[in-house]
């Protein structure tokens, strides 16, 4: 986060040896059976025709995900260093986020999780929305993500990030909001309990260790971040592993362990809404 300078419905009334249609009359194996003397159909294939699709578990919920920073921010400085008003402080429009040593971005990174955690929320009947549309643009500035999520009335919200700590730093942890005299205060205990869902989710699903260097059991709470200030949604911000970090990097630059990253945060935000 640092800146660098998817029921299968069985019909037994189609296929005679599963309905004991055996006589002269009966269809023969993957024909289609009679129709009755009245010309209606069998009632079986009527049950099958008015069953409703069965629910998916997120159905009507509506999930907002931050892919953090942007893959052209660092070409546009002027641009991204804009101060913006997040109630406690002024600060920059974005930043360019971090990177591995081998130079794999945290812009990069974000992106890539991001779009494989919509994939499987939506599977799961969830409406979710980005907060940028590609890795090779600027911004959107802080205060316009928390507008996009406020807009969408988000059941939750997440700001996908990893962190640029000191090599010897490791671990993961979530960031949550504090109250602040602001729109964020009503949705501070929401948001609390979806961070604690993100983390037990994350650390099960990863086997990354809690943070050793920020927050207490891998929960950090603040009141300068713009996406959290101006949030009117349940929100949660996290630093998926330090970038910096020999261990963590190697996870993250993994796209079979950013698929497990994906799945982990996935669940917890649905672990979130439905409790």
């Amino acid at each position: 986060m640092r800146a660098l300078p998817a029921t299968v419905l069985a019909v037994c009334g189609l296929i005679a040896s599963a309905c004991g249609g055996t006589g002269s009359g009966g269809a023969a194996a993957g024909q289609a059976a009679p129709a009755t003397a009245a010309g209606q159909a069998s009632p079986s294939s009527a049950t099958a025709k008015e069953a409703p699709p069965a629910a998916k578990p997120l159905d009507g919920k509506v999930i907002v995900i931050d892919p953090g920073h942007n893959g052209a921010n660092y070409r546009n400085p002027k641009v991204i260093n804009r101060q913006v008003d997040v109630l406690t402080q002024k600060k920059a429009c974005d930043t360019t986020g971090t990177s591995t040593n081998s130079g794999y971005s945290e812009a990069a990174f974000t992106w890539d999780v991001s779009n494989r955690m919509v994939r499987i929320l939506e599977r799961r009947g969830a409406t979710v929305k980005l907060t940028r549309t590609s890795n090779n643009g600027v911004g959107p500035c802080i205060t316009e993500r928390a507008a996009i999520g406020n807009a969408a009335r988000a059941d939750a919200a997440i700001s996908v990030h990893a962190d640029g700590s000191a090599p010897g730093n490791h671990g993961f942890h979530v960031i949550m909001p504090r109250k602040i005299n602001g729109p964020v205060d009503r949705v501070v205990g929401a948001s609390s309990e979806l961070g604690i869902a993100v983390r037990d989710a994350y650390r099960k699903g990863t086997g990354i260790a809690y943070s050793t260097y920020i927050g207490r059991k891998a929960l950090d709470y603040r009141n300068d971040l713009g996406g959290l200030n101006l949030s009117t949604v349940p929100k949660v911000f996290i630093e998926t592993g330090n970038m910096r970090n020999a261990g963590d990097a190697a996870k993250l630059q993994s796209p079979a362990f950013r698929q497990k990253i994906a799945l982990a945060l996935a669940n917890g935000l649905q672990h979130y809404l439905e409790a």
